[in-house]
C-alpha cells in the first residue's frame, strides 16, 4: 500500500539539531512518503545532502507554493522541529496557514497544540483538513499502570540510552532494528517520542506527554503488546533525555520498569556540557555512566559514538581507543552502520532461538 505524501517544515534550521524531527524523517519513515522540505535557507538543495552529505532525492523548497507546484497529491505537512519546551515558532504560522489553504492536513509533534488555536481550527474546518497534535496526552481511561507482568517477557530487552539530549538515540535504535532485520532477526523498536511515531512506529507511547504516574505502565504495556503480538527475538527501547540531564532526567524507567538488562549507550566524546550549556553542568564521565547503568541492573553491551565536531580521523581514533579500553563494540552508526553489533545480539538469544538463526 502506498504511503501518503508529506512535506516537512524546518524554515531555516534544517542544518540545526532542533530540526531533529525532520532529520529522522529524512533518514526514513514507514508512515509517510517524504516529498520535500520547506526551508528557505536551503531551497534548491537535496535534504539528505544538507543533513549528512548523502543524496536522498528529497528536494528542499522555499515555501508551500513551490512545493505544491512541484508535487501532486500532498496530504500532510509535518512540523519538523523539536524546540525547547515544545513551543511552535511564530514564523511557522504563515506556512501552516498556507498549507491548510492548499487543503493539506497538519501534523504537529510539539507541545504547543494546534487544536488550541481557534483561528487555525476555523481555517482547517473551512478547508476540510485535519490538525493532528501527536503529543496531545491520552485520556486517563486510556492509560495503563505498571503491573509487573513485564517480568514474563523472555525476549532480551535492550535500552538505547544517551548521555545527553539530541545525541542520536532514536536513529541508533532504528539502525540496530534494521541491521537485525537484515540478519534475519525479528527486532522490534518501542518508540517513546513523537518522531518515532512519525517514522511509523507500531508500538510505543509519547514519554514526555504522559502523566508521570503512568510512564512505567505505558512502557510496560507497549513492551507486552509488542511481545505478545509480534513474537520478537529482540526488543529495543528508544531512550529519552539522559539519566543525569538536569533539564529532564530520564532513563531509569527503561532499565527498571522496562526490565532492560542490556544497554547501548550513545556518547559524544567532544560534548562537554549538557545541551552545550555550561551553566547546566558538565556531562559526567563515560565510565561513571556505565557504572550507574550497572547499578540499575543493566549491562552496557556497546557504545555508539555521536561524532559531532569530530574529523573522520578523530572519530576513528576515539573508536579505537574506546575499543581497547572497554572491549565491547564501539559503533560509528552514521559512518559505518551498526551491523557489527548483530553477532553480539544473537548471543543474547535463548539457545533454541539462536540455533534457529543458524
Amino acid at each position: 500500500m502506498s504511503k501518503p505524501k508529506a512535506i516537512v517544515i524546518t524554515n531555516g534550521i534544517l542544518h540545526e539539531s532542533d530540526a531533529k524531527t525532520a532529520h529522522g524523517l529524512i533518514r526514513g519513515t514507514e508512515r509517510f512518503d517524504i516529498a520535500g522540505i520547506i526551508d528557505y535557507k536551503h531551497a534548491g538543495r537535496d535534504a539528505g545532502e544538507v543533513l549528512d552529505g548523502t543524496h536522498r532525492g528529497i528536494p528542499v523548497y522555499a515555501g508551500i507554493e513551490d512545493a505544491v507546484t512541484a508535487v501532486s497529491d500532498l496530504r500532510y505537512c509535518i512540523i519538523g522541529v523539536a524546540t525547547v519546551g515544545g513551543v511552535l515558532p511564530p514564523d511557522f504560522i504563515a506556512i501552516i496557514e498556507s498549507a491548510i489553504r492548499h487543503k493539506i492536513s497538519i501534523v504537529n509533534g510539539l507541545h504547543d497544540f494546534l487544536a488550541d488555536r481557534s483561528d487555525l481550527v476555523r481555517l482547517a474546518a473551512a478547508h476540510e483538513v485535519e490538525l493532528i497534535d501527536v503529543r496531545r496526552p491520552k485520556r486517563r481511561s486510556e492509560l495503563h499502570f505498571w503491573t509487573g507482568e513485564i517480568f514474563s517477557v523472555t525476549a532480551p530487552v535492550i535500552a538505547v540510552l544517551g548521555m545527553d539530549c539530541a545525541m542520536g538515540k532514536r536513529t541508533t535504535c532504528r539502525l540496530i532494528r534494521q541491521a537485525c532485520e537484515a540478519a534475519g532477526l525479528n527486532a522490534q523498536m518501542i518508540y517513546t517520542g513523537q518522531t518515532g511515531w512519525l517514522q511509523g512506529g507500531r508500538y510505543g507511547f509519547i514519554f514526555d506527554s504522559t502523566l508521570n504516574d503512568f510512564i512505567s505502565g505505558e512502557l510496560e504495556h507497549a513492551i507486552l503488546s509488542c511481545w505478545k503480538e509480534s513474537n520478537p527475538d529482540i526488543i529495543l527501547l528508544e531512550g529519552q533525555s539522559a539519566l543525569r540531564n538536569p533539564s529532564g532526567p530520564a532513563g531509569s524507567e527503561f532499565l527498571v520498569s522496562g526490565n532492560a538488562k542490556y544497554t547501548v549507550l550513545v556518547y559524544a566524546p567532544k560534548r562537554k556540557h549538557f545541551e552545550h550549556t555550561p551553566a547546566w553542568g558538565e556531562i559526567p564521565s563515560l565510565q561513571s555512566e556505565i557504572e550507574l547503568i550497572r547499578l540499575y541492573g543493566s549491562r552496557v553491551i556497546a557504545i555508539a559514538l555521536n561524532t559531532e565536531d569530530c574529523t573522520d580521523e578523530e572519530a576513528l581514533s576515539f573508536q579505537r581507543a574506546l575499543q581497547l579500553e572497554y572491549g565491547i563494540p564501539i559503533l560509528l552508526p552514521l559512518q559505518e552502520g551498526v551491523s557489527q553489533l548483530v553477532p553480539f545480539l544473537q548471543q543474547l538469544l535463548p539457545i533454541t532461538d539462536f540455533n534457529k538463526q543458524q
